[in-house]
């Protein structure tokens, strides 16, 4: 009842425009003291922690715990770093620039190393921190420091007052400031909602995570589904697409799945679109056509969008494959290869393997390493084709 009397004096008193920006500092203080007044049996903030009248002293750093402390030093800079991520996308700025979270970091980490100076706890970026402060009509950088001038002078003339704040009156403060939170988020809920069922079933289980689970759970849990969700992702758009020349001589995507077969004596043109990551590989390599009969065939890859460093997964399909179209007297071209992987490729016999001049590497203009490739591949059956068959 406490609570719920908290966020109804809160409601009336934004009704008030002067009250609106402090309305939750009006809910909590008339609702303590009547509290107070009434003699009502609930939880005091000194009922779980003291306040004293005065600001902690320099306190210099044991050395001599510093090895103990590391493995949850860790833990608690990886939490409070999480926290401060969650912070800009939730709540931008208002004159619409771009958080720069490194900076955001950086500061972070002098905060903790002064503060640890006198005895603070470690602290991190807070959405209900930021809610409150957005709610007053914060605008600046420069809300927070007086937020922490005040929080000082409150700590020294007022500590003792602060003691008697019931707990179900922060529990409904919390209430509204989540509650003012999601409903901010609801365009982006509903776009969730209408994006994919696996989408929303992530959402839906991070938010029970937060709301049930410690932070430092939670935050482990919300990583995983977004590995998960990204694997899922990648392995879902990657593919081979099918290109030809058009009746200008131009290259042109056809819109068709790959050949079922390479055709013997042609130069077939795939694109490759993915992230080389293994769980994509066993879809890619049904898309890869069978290599039965292909003799004086040539398959171009086209690798411009590959990763720098693929999966060695990925190395190996290129190889496993390369070798099945040479026992059909077939070859593979990669064309539009990037620096990073076509020396990959040397250094992993990849390159050798294919033959000279299969590893096309990539240009300025976007289609000529493919002109090249070609070029090669049809000067190649033209030389195959005159060879007697085996």
């Amino acid at each position: 009842m406490v609570a719920a009397a908290t966020i109804a004096v809160w409601a009336l008193a934004r009704t008030v425009r002067r009250l609106e920006p402090v309305a939750l500092l009006v809910a909590m203080v008339l609702v303590s003291i009547a509290v107070a007044l009434l003699g009502t049996d609930v939880e005091l903030v000194r009922g779980i922690a003291r306040i004293p009248g005065s600001l902690p002293g320099l306190s210099l750093p044991d050395w001599s715990a510093m090895p103990h402390l590391i493995g949850g030093a860790l833990s608690v800079a990886l939490v409070a770093l999480a926290q401060a991520a969650g912070v800009s996308p939730s709540m931008p700025n208002p004159d619409g620039s771009r958080s720069d979270v490194n900076g955001d970091f950086a500061a972070q980490g002098l905060a903790n190393l002064g503060g640890g100076l006198f005895q603070a706890l470690p602290s991190g970026g807070s959405l209900s921190r930021t809610g409150v402060a957005a709610s007053a009509g914060a605008r600046t950088r420069w809300a927070g420091v007086i937020s922490g001038v005040f929080l000082a002078l409150v700590v020294l003339v007022a500590g003792k007052l602060a003691e008697r704040i019931p707990m179900p009156v922060i529990g409904g403060l919390i209430l509204v400031v989540g509650g003012e939170l999601i409903w901010g988020k609801r365009a982006d809920i509903a776009l969730v909602l209408h994006t994919s069922a696996l989408s929303t079933a992530a959402m839906a289980v991070t938010f029970a995570a937060t709301t049930q689970l410690p932070l430092q759970q939670a935050i482990v849990i919300g990583a995983v589904l977004s590995l998960l969700l990204y694997c899922v992702q990648a392995a879902r758009q990657s593919g081979l697409a099918t290109l030809e020349r058009d009746h200008e001589g131009a290259w042109a995507t056809t819109g068709d799945p790959p050949p079922a077969v390479l055709p013997p004596g042609r130069v077939t043109v795939l694109v490759y679109g993915g992230t080389s990551l293994f769980a994509e590989l066993p879809r890619l390599e049904t898309q890869l056509p069978r290599v039965d009969g292909a003799r004086a065939a040539v398959l171009i890859l086209v690798m411009r969008t590959a990763p720098d460093v693929p999966s060695s997964a990925m190395l190996k399909l290129i190889r496993r494959y390369a070798n099945s179209l040479h026992a059909q007297g077939g070859r593979l071209v990669l064309a539009g290869v990037q620096p990073a992987l076509a020396t990959l490729l040397a250094r992993t016999g990849i390159t050798a393997q294919l033959g000279a001049g299969a590893v096309v590497p990539t240009e300025p203009a976007l289609l000529a390493p493919l002109d090249h490739a070609e070029e090669q591949a049809r000067n190649w059956i033209a030389t195959e084709s005159q060879r007697p068959s085996q």
